[in-house]
């Protein structure tokens, strides 16, 4: 994984109060409801996943919701399982980084949807962070 551990910090103490955008095809769609954490994947040692990618024991996950459900059809070729063809998901924000404002992009895996009638909540996992 690719990533910054002090950029990963700081997106995790100011996910709340930043603006996210997710960006599919050539269209972008604000998320709201964002939240980062370092948690434990469901395996017992560092694996690749059905040959298909990468698993640690930890990951850094983010979850958030979309409320435009013209997203959901693109969705379909990015999610992880049975899918062995998904792509990753780019999602932008900008921080204050050391008094400075910072642009960053967020590459991640989707692991899972949840969609309601209104919005769609979406389960990654972080695989790339970067500062633009």
């Amino acid at each position: 994984m690719a990533v910054d551990e002090d950029l990963l910090k700081v997106l995790i103490d100011s996910a709340s109060a930043s603006e996210f955008t997710l960006y599919l095809k050539d269209s972008s769609y604000p998320l709201t409801n964002v939240s980062v954490a370092h948690s434990p994947v469901p395996v017992n040692e560092p694996t690749t996943r059905g040959g298909v990618y990468f698993s640690d024991k930890f990951a850094y996950k983010m979850k958030a919701t979309v409320q435009d459900l013209s997203v959901v059809p693109l969705l379909t070729k990015k999610m992880l399982g049975p899918n062995t063809e998904f792509g990753e998901l780019k999602i932008t924000t900008s921080m204050t980084i050391d008094g400075s404002i910072k642009n960053l992009e967020i590459f991640t895996n989707l692991t899972n949807s949840v969609q309601t009638p209104d919005s769609i909540e979406l389960s990654m996992i972080i695989v790339k962070l970067e500062s633009v």
